[in-house]
């Protein structure tokens, strides 16, 4: 019930004066509300990054939600992988869906990293997950995590940044629905494409902590 509550209080006004509120923080209350995100997954990104846009501004919006993202992700891949001997984590990773994410990052893991952080929706924690368990090196997330990570929330910034301009001229609300559609199958196309590469190139070690195959 308390998660239900929790979920259901994550609404644009609540968030809005949450962030109004603590303001006088700086930049803590949008970093952290982001950086949340990759622990909370019912955080919805586009409503986030977009208001921080709205309170901060366009740049500053821009920069607390790239770096709260980014944080937040970085933390949850170094977590796995300082823990990923652990038994229900390598339960976790034999589920289908899990497996494929491991296998596609060790076949091509700054492609996969980089092509799904730039959209706002997405399976984020899979990616994490599936990247620490995989052993993927740090450097090689961390820049397509960084890089894929600022297109996207400069775009929903973007938008975020004047959102009043969708109550003088609705019709260019036909442009976020549209961001979003194309992100959601770009994400499935993405997957598409990386299950396809993994069929075709034939079957690895099924051991998921190999670390000598997860950089391209």
């Amino acid at each position: 019930m308390y998660a239900l509550d929790a979920i259901s209080w994550l609404t644009e006004e609540n968030l809005r004066d949450m962030l109004e509120r603590y303001r006088s923080l700086g930049p803590f209350p949008g970093i952290a509300l982001t950086f949340m995100k990759s622990f909370v997954p019912p955080l919805p990104t586009l409503l986030i990054v977009g208001l921080n846009a709205a309170v901060y501004g366009l740049w500053l919006g821009f920069l607390y939600s790239w770096v709260g993202l980014v944080a937040g992700c970085l933390a949850t891949f170094l977590i796995i992988r300082k823990i990923a001997s652990q038994r229900f984590l390598r339960k976790w990773a034999q589920r289908p869906k899990a497996a494929r994410a491991m296998e596609w990052v060790r076949r091509s893991g700054f492609s996969y990293v980089f092509l799904l952080s730039l959209f706002p929706v997405g399976p984020f924690v899979i990616i994490n997950l599936a990247a620490g368990l995989a052993g993927m090196r740090l450097r090689s997330y961390l820049l397509a995590l960084a890089a894929g990570k600022a297109v996207m929330v400069f775009a929903v910034s973007y938008i975020g940044n004047d959102a009043g301009r969708f109550i003088r001229n609705p019709v260019e609300m036909i442009y976020v629905v549209l961001f979003v559609l194309l992100s959601l199958w770009g994400v499935r196309s993405i997957e598409a494409y990386f299950s396809r590469l993994t069929r075709s190139g034939g079957a690895h070690s099924s051991n998921p902590l190999r670390k000598e195959e997860c950089d391209t």
